[in-house]
């Protein structure tokens, strides 16, 4: 304990230090706590208290060195936004945001954790974002829905926000210009595809610009807390089907009722002693709710794939996906395997393939795939030009850069 005190403060962030002068200002403080048996505990525990305002005082010298950096980074960045106001370029470019990302986490030596440099960076990014212009973001309301924690996750605490009622709304949002981007769930780990999503690509001009990757806790929440109050459930369809087996064995007898998200659901226990709701701590937090139980999902590993939708493509990153929808010929042998016998020759990756009702006739389907690479590679671009010679109808969805797995 003692030569790490006399060592001093190693902040690590550039601070010019003499080394001299160090050992001589904190070699008392060690002196004080080596001591021992020879001094008594309240002289320690004085020494101890006087090293700790003097590291406290050494972390305010460094969150001002901080602070100062941050300003001039906020007056880059505002550089950047004039330059961009001028061409109408787009404030949210997740290429970029994840270029900084992986450089900062390969250039991180420590002690401060790789895991929590993208937490911080995203608050920074969000703040220098909201000095260009800001961004609006729609997502599947009330607040504190998957929706919106994965709207927080992507673009920050900075974003100006717009809660709507359905996923469809977050289309017609974006398509009309009302806001600039939309986050909508597409897949879930457990459950398989939010087919509402799917159907609603067929016919929008919008474009995919990011994926994100949602962690998934569930817990059963009330105003008073007890299971015994409980008359009936309210959740989301996913969230009720992804805690089925907990619900029959704890809950067999209340009825279950299906709402727009688990928000609305923790909003409405908020309001009423005899329902419960599915949703996330969050969410008791913010309605003011009890946790009757923690952690009620089936899978502990449960996770949600959001997409953000925008009016521009993205540009190309280190590491993207691309994802398309297509129909292949009716009523001919093969017509499948030839539709993807293409990726294979030409060595793309596909990572997902769904099907989906077309509705326009019976038994017609449209399929849904992501694969890896970006549009504009080379390999790529061949693979969906002989795509397009089997198919009946190809579209593109958007290349964009591939989240983190959790």
């Amino acid at each position: 304990m003692a030569g790490s005190i006399r060592n001093g403060p190693a902040c690590g962030t550039g601070c010019q230090h003499s080394g001299k002068r160090e050992a001589a200002s904190w070699q008392g403080v060690g002196a004080g706590v080596r001591s021992g048996p020879g001094g008594t505990e309240s002289s320690v525990l004085g020494n101890a208290e006087e090293a700790i305002k003097k590291w406290r005082a050494e972390i305010d010298r460094v969150d001002d060195r901080i602070l100062e950096l941050l300003n001039e980074r906020a007056r880059c960045n505002a550089q950047i936004g004039e330059l961009k106001a001028s061409g109408q370029a787009t404030v949210f470019v997740p290429d970029r945001e994840l270029e900084i990302f992986e450089r900062l986490e390969a250039a991180n030596r420590g002690p401060f954790p790789t895991p929590a440099l993208r937490n911080v960076y995203r608050e920074i990014i969000s703040a220098s974002v909201s000095l260009q212009r800001g961004v609006t973001v729609g997502y599947l309301g009330p607040p504190a829905t998957y929706t919106h924690q994965a709207a927080i996750q992507q673009f920050g605490q900075m974003a100006d926000f717009v809660a709507v009622s359905t996923i469809a709304e977050i289309f017609d949002s974006v398509e009309a210009e009302g806001t600039e981007f939309g986050v909508v769930p597409v897949e879930n780990s457990n459950e398989g595809v939010v087919s509402h999503t799917l159907d609603l690509f067929v016919e929008s001009p919008l474009t995919i610009s990011a994926e994100i990757h949602v962690a998934v806790h569930h817990d059963l929440l009330s105003k008073s807390g007890e299971s015994r109050a409980i008359r009936a459930l309210h959740s989301h369809p996913q969230a009720l089907a992804q805690c089925r087996g907990w619900l029959q064995l704890n809950l067999p007898n209340v009825p279950q009722l299906p709402t727009h998200s688990t928000a609305l659901a923790a909003e409405l226990a908020a309001g009423d002693d005899r329902i419960a709701a599915i949703a996330s701590p969050v969410a008791a937090q913010l309605y003011g709710l009890r946790v009757v139980q923690s952690g009620i999902g089936d899978s502990p590993h449960n996770t949600t794939r959001f997409l953000v939708i925008g009016r521009r493509p993205p540009k190309r990153s280190a590491r993207d996906i691309t994802s398309l929808l297509f129909s292949i010929k009716r009523d001919q042998v093969g017509a499948l395997h030839g539709a993807l016998e293409p990726f294979a020759r030409h060595a793309v990756n596909l990572t997902r393939i769904e099907s989906r009702p077309t509705k326009a006739r019976a038994w017609e389907y449209i399929f849904f795939c992501d694969f890896e690479g970006h549009i504009e590679d080379a390999h790529v671009e061949e693979a969906i030009e002989q795509l397009r010679s089997r198919c009946d109808f190809v579209k593109v969805l958007g290349s964009y850069p591939r989240a983190e797995p959790i």
